[in-house]
């Protein structure tokens, strides 16, 4: 699926929406429930995009200002501030995922047309326009409200949102790793996201090989 700029905002605001209407309606104790990414609790995931919004938030400075400002200053500082963060009391940690967001979002929202073609780099060392800041924001707002909201799928996000992931993370994983695989576009994009292989078979119809968690 060809996606624009005008796309990626629209599913960041749809889904950072999402990701507020779920964790804000969790209990205190769901907190320390694990999360539908293996190896982490809600509690971590809910770290994770709030340092993940503050650490884009360096991008879109890089971009409007061209004064280059990593994601991160060191190789180590995302896997601190997550640990960290995690340990932060639930109202602490939701106040701190709403005050960077919202601040990503007014600094998204400053960028000129001529600051969106500035070429920043990504944590994975990729040089990309800042018009590609959105949509890894977006993927990780849409994808981690599924893994903290209680009975959430992927069923629950936007269609053409989904056809853009699966696309993503095909391309991202490589022809080699992902496999010919049936289901509807949902449960095929959980399956390419390493959210496990309910609803998914092989090409032949029999299980679907398990992939690793991605993002």
């Amino acid at each position: 699926m060809t996606r624009g700029l005008g796309d990626a905002l629209r599913w960041v605001e749809a889904g950072t929406e999402l990701c507020a209407e779920v964790i804000d309606g969790l209990a205190d104790g769901q907190f320390e429930e694990r999360s539908g990414l293996p190896g982490w609790d809600r509690a971590h995931v809910v770290a994770h995009l709030a340092a993940n919004a503050a650490a884009l938030r360096n991008l879109a400075r890089w971009a409007s200002s061209g004064e280059e400002t990593p994601m991160y200053s060191s190789p180590n500082q995302r896997t601190a501030d997550i640990a960290t963060g995690a340990t932060r009391p639930p109202w602490e940690l939701r106040s701190w995922l709403h005050r960077e967001a919202t601040a990503l979002a007014d600094d998204l929202a400053a960028l000129t047309r001529e600051q969106w073609r500035h070429p920043v780099r990504t944590a994975q060392g990729r040089e990309v326009p800042a018009s590609e800041i959105p949509w890894l924001r977006a993927r990780e707002v849409m994808v981690h409200a599924v893994d903290v909201g209680p009975g959430l799928t992927f069923a629950d996000l936007p269609q053409d949102f989904l056809a853009a992931l699966s696309d993503d993370i095909t391309a991202k994983r490589g022809a080699a790793t992902v496999p010919p695989i049936v289901g509807t576009l949902a449960d095929r994009t959980a399956y390419l996201a390493g959210r496990g292989s309910a609803g998914v078979t092989s090409a032949s119809g029999g299980p679907a090989p398990d992939l690793p968690p991605w993002l």
